[in-house]
């Protein structure tokens, strides 16, 4: 797997399709505990399926790339948001992208499009977080006993490798620090005029409506809402076809407007 050197950190990446100079590229923002591997294959069916090429990377800290130093600060996602993402879409000469975002990522994506937003012609979120509820800090905190007592710590390292445990508490403990219970991104979404796709499971065990009907009454631009039936945090695992096909609707209205 290649690696790009990014905001003084080199990052593992992986590209599926066409290169940016010829076709829209999906740019993959994983979740608090993912990485390029954990995506499987969801991304490159995603790009056959809407001709768009495919960048997919993990963070600093996440599978193989470079381990991060020290505690995350509260701001992770706004560092993560201002100078990573930018100095990776550089380094690959990306200047026509969709942000793919889940959980984490997907917050990383609205934080980009709200701030920077250079090059990005539409946002697709699944399971977004804008600002902490209980339902997530009490899932974060039950998944600390389970990473601790169960086979999910070795379940992660076949992913992570050396980065396993940097890549769980770096996540599990800034999400349970007192400080981070009064994060809020919301001052963002007003600033977003680009076309905005949620996909949220109707069973998400971090998160509820509330952060999408947030997201969908303050974007300036249009904005798309699925909401799937047995489905919990990460809608391209539990409802595969589902999501799939939501997503490709939504890229194909960007294509065709192209046209």
């Amino acid at each position: 797997m290649p690696f790009v050197e990014a905001d003084g950190a080199r990052l593992e990446y992986e590209w599926h399709g066409p290169p940016p100079d010829a076709a829209p590229t999906l740019v993959f923002l994983h979740e608090g505990l993912g990485c390029v591997t954990m995506w499987r294959d969801f991304p490159a069916a995603l790009g056959a399926a809407t001709g768009c090429g495919v960048l997919v990377y993990s963070r600093r800290g996440y599978g193989k790339s470079d381990p991060i130093d020290g505690k995350r600060p509260v701001r992770f996602m706004h560092d993560e948001a201002e100078r990573s993402l930018p100095a990776v879409l550089a380094a690959l000469d990306v200047r026509d992208a969709i942000l793919v975002g889940h959980s984490d990522g997907a917050s990383i994506s609205l934080i980009y499009a709200g701030s920077n937003g250079a090059g990005v012609r539409g946002l697709i979120l699944e399971a977004p977080h804008v600002f902490v509820e209980p339902i997530c800090t009490e899932s974060i905190r039950e998944i600390k006993g389970v990473y601790e007592t169960t086979d999910l710590r070795e379940k992660l390292e076949r992913h992570h490798g050396t980065n396993v445990d940097g890549a769980f508490y770096g996540w599990n403990d800034v999400w349970l620090d007192p400080e981070f219970a009064s994060w809020n991104i919301e001052e963002y979404l007003p600033r977003i005029g680009k076309p905005t796709l949620v996909i949220q499971g109707a069973d998400d065990e971090y998160g509820t409506v509330a952060q999408v009907d947030a997201i969908a009454r303050q974007v300036a631009g249009p904005c798309e809402v699925a909401i799937l039936p047995e489905c919990g945090h990460s809608p391209h695992r539990d409802q595969p076809e589902a999501t799939l096909a939501a997503m490709t609707t939504f890229i194909d209205q960007f294509m065709k407007a192209d046209a």
